[in-house]
């Protein structure tokens, strides 16, 4: 009890993050489970029917492209879990998979009689993998938006092909592909846009073996604002980055014919 009157200024600058994710994550969060379990409407009454509308969505046929249903989950679930954690619960993972002494990866490779590699203390690895592990964390929300993409293709559309004598990567090709083009256009988008404020990963993957491999503008403006107090350098750069996104969106937007549709 004395310990907290101790702290009481330090609990009291708590409360507005406590309040935030209070306000922003958790009950978000708790609001969508209830939606989920009702027969939700805009208007008039939202009467509760239970674990209905979870079934509605595992037996809708736009959902049935894996080779099997438990196959199609725990690919889903797989792919997407990574997405969910931040980037110091991956990178951690990470680091510790590929340590050259302990990490799995390396003892693999002993196994199969090779030595222990050094991904992340060699310059000759470290592009490599953070570009991997990257990729790897956010595929799951890509995967995400192209499954909703797919549940929204017109299931008439593969009937008639199959009726024509299609194939299923013929389906796939001339069907599933074409029908995706506006979403791969939003995620290139998405991605070009996030390109220049990279920091998570680096922050956390980053160490001084391989920091002039991997550094990134956003590291620079950390460093030069936060670490070394010279704040006008880190708003020039923070306003660098914000002009060179612009640049980049408008000539992806270009090239990609984005509005196109």
């Amino acid at each position: 009890m004395k310990a907290i009157f101790k702290y009481k200024t330090l609990y009291f600058m708590m409360l507005p993050i406590l309040a935030y994710f209070l306000i922003f994550s958790f009950y978000p969060l708790a609001r969508g489970l209830v939606i989920s379990i009702q027969d939700y409407r805009l208007i008039g009454d939202r009467p509760f029917i239970g674990i209905d509308n979870y079934l509605s969505v595992l037996k809708d046929p736009a959902l049935n492209e894996g080779a099997s249903a438990w196959f199609k989950k725990m690919t889903q679930m797989i792919v997407y879990l990574p997405h969910l954690f931040s980037w110091v619960v991956v990178g951690g993972m990470w680091i510790l998979l590929l340590s050259p002494d302990t990490g799995i990866v390396n003892q693999i490779i002993q196994l199969f009689g090779g030595q222990p590699v050094g991904f992340l203390s060699s310059d000759r690895y470290a592009r490599s993998v953070m570009i991997l592990t990257s990729g790897w964390k956010e595929m799951g929300y890509t995967c995400i938006m192209y499954l909703a993409a797919i549940v929204n293709i017109n299931p008439s559309l593969y009937e008639a092909a199959s009726m024509d004598g299609a194939s299923r990567w013929q389906r796939i090709r001339y069907v599933t592909i074409p029908m995706l083009r506006s979403t791969m256009k939003v995620v290139i988008m998405l991605n070009v846009l996030g390109i220049l404020r990279l920091f998570d990963q680096i922050f956390v993957m980053s160490n001084g073996a391989i920091a002039n491999k991997v550094d990134v503008i956003m590291m620079y403006t950390y460093q030069k604002g936060i670490l070394e107090f010279s704040v006008g350098p880190a708003t020039a750069a923070g306003f660098l980055v914000i002009m060179a996104t612009f640049a980049l969106t408008y000539v992806t937007r270009a090239v990609i014919r984005y509005d196109e549709g």
